[in-house]
């Protein structure tokens, strides 16, 4: 048995961390620096694993490597320095920046790219003591799932007052972005821009946040931002559960759902959906009913967006009322069930 799991072929982060470490520890460090925090942390972890790894193995790894490598090229690594390179040759550098300033396509912001690195008793840690201003674009910038269980570990009394200043910012200077990434890291932020913004926050934003909570604090969130401001709260909502989110229902609760729906809504809710929802639907009801939907569909043709759209929200709508009232469970993040 030993002799067969030795001779199975290493894959994915374990082949991976064998080839790493057979470079030296500064072109490994110039690999590990262009990763994510989660991919480093992965392949930290193999590297251990695969400490004493045979020679097979390795060479194994060798040749999944030369296997892959034949079917790349090259021409995408290092693009940019390539591009300003060339233009500031051609044009010189004053020229080649103007240009460059108008054809490079628009990039995620860096500011506070340390953020990926930290944990999120870490980040709330820091932004705890801060004005909820912060600690909104600080949660900005995070993964949703990352800031979601950053938001759950600040002071529930001002969990609601971030979330609506998540949903309602505006774009934040880059001088502002390079004082917070000062706060934060606790050293001088370099490549200071003198001008410039960067746009993040926003309703879909503040929804991708509450989407990643548990369902008390996303309720009790909720309700205290209807109190504040009834429009924010609402079109937070109405981005945190949208149409194609009836997936994640049991088909016991959809069948529920589609029966308290009139066909005529339906019918013209079920253009603007994913063949995978449009199928799960019809499947929760009657080979008659079903088919009778779909006639009526093809019967229907072509139809306005905005008309799609206004027939999902009202299903949404319905499904948030029996939801609210028990009827049906539409489930989230730290649901528990007994």
């Amino acid at each position: 048995m030993a002799e067969v799991e030795a001779a199975r072929p290493l894959t994915g982060s374990a082949a991976a961390a064998v080839l790493l470490m057979l470079f030296e520890e500064d072109e490994a460090a110039q690999i590990l620096s262009r990763l994510e925090p989660d991919e480093v942390r992965q392949l930290g972890y193999a590297m251990y694993d695969v400490a004493d790894v045979e020679v097979d193995e390795v060479n194994a790894a060798l040749d999944q490597f030369v296997s892959k490598a034949r079917g790349r090229t090259t021409i995408g690594y290092g693009a940019t320095q390539h591009i300003r390179g060339a233009m500031h040759k051609a044009l010189g550098p004053d020229r080649a920046d103007n240009m460059l300033a108008r054809i490079t396509p628009p990039t995620r912001s860096t500011k506070l790219s340390m953020l990926k690195w930290m944990e999120p008793a870490e980040i709330a840690a820091i932004i705890e003591p801060e004005h909820p201003q912060i600690m909104a674009i600080v949660l900005a910038h995070l993964d949703p799932a990352v800031a979601a269980a950053t938001l759950q570990l600040l002071p529930a009394e001002a969990q609601d007052d971030v979330v609506y200043r998540v949903a309602t910012l505006g774009p934040v200077s880059t001088e502002a972005l390079d004082e917070l990434e000062q706060l934060i890291a606790s050293r001088p932020a370099q490549g200071r821009s003198s001008a410039g913004t960067t746009k993040r926050g926003g309703t879909s934003e503040a929804a991708a946040i509450m989407n990643n909570i548990r369902k008390d604090h996303e309720q009790r969130i909720i309700k205290a931002l209807n109190k504040r401001d009834r429009n924010v709260a609402q079109l937070i909502e109405d981005e945190m559960f949208v149409f194609e989110n009836l997936q994640v229902l049991s088909d016991k609760d959809l069948g529920t759902l589609m029966r308290a729906v009139d066909n005529a809504i339906l019918v013209v809710a079920l253009k603007g959906a994913s063949d995978t929802l449009r199928t799960r639907i019809l499947g929760c009801m009657s080979q008659r009913a079903a088919q009778s939907i779909q006639d009526e569909m093809d019967e229907r043709g072509p139809m306005r967006l905005a008309e799609v759209m206004e027939a999902q929200k009202a299903i949404i709508a319905e499904a948030r009322r029996m939801g609210e009232e028990g009827a049906i469970m539409l489930g989230g993040k730290g649901d528990d069930y007994v």
